[in-house]
């Protein structure tokens, strides 16, 4: 992999609008499941929530250094459509409207994500 732009590991010339749409999803969902991992981290739960959005955010890192952004796309769909079902199974009928917000944020990621995938097959 080739460094561009004096960014390091980074191939930033190779990041394109949808692609920065998806990066702004996933990093907003990202620190949302780390905030609130963080804030009940003691519980199992809060430990999945690091998890989730460690996840997100080295998806996000992985598009930005152009490593196999294909197979990125492919795979943050289903992890990102698991939580939301998860997110309903857990919380329904009492959902949170933090917790809609991320859901519409997730919505959107997963989108964009589907527009990648296809757009590299």
């Amino acid at each position: 992999m080739s460094a561009t732009r004096g960014n390091g590991f980074l191939e930033l010339d190779t990041v394109g609008s949808l692609h920065w749409a998806g990066i702004v999803l996933a990093a907003i969902t990202g620190v949302l499941h780390l905030f609130l991992g963080f804030s009940f981290v003691t519980e199992p739960m809060g430990w999945s929530f690091i998890a989730a959005g460690v996840g997100f955010l080295a998806g996000c890192l992985g598009v930005l250094a152009n490593y196999r952004r294909r197979l990125l796309y492919f795979l943050g769909i289903p992890f990102t459509a698991g939580q939301i079902v998860v997110w309903y199974v857990v919380n329904a009928p009492d959902l949170s409207a933090l917790g809609i917000v991320d859901k519409v944020v997730q919505v959107a990621l997963i989108v964009v994500l589907v527009v990648l995938y296809l757009r590299e097959s």
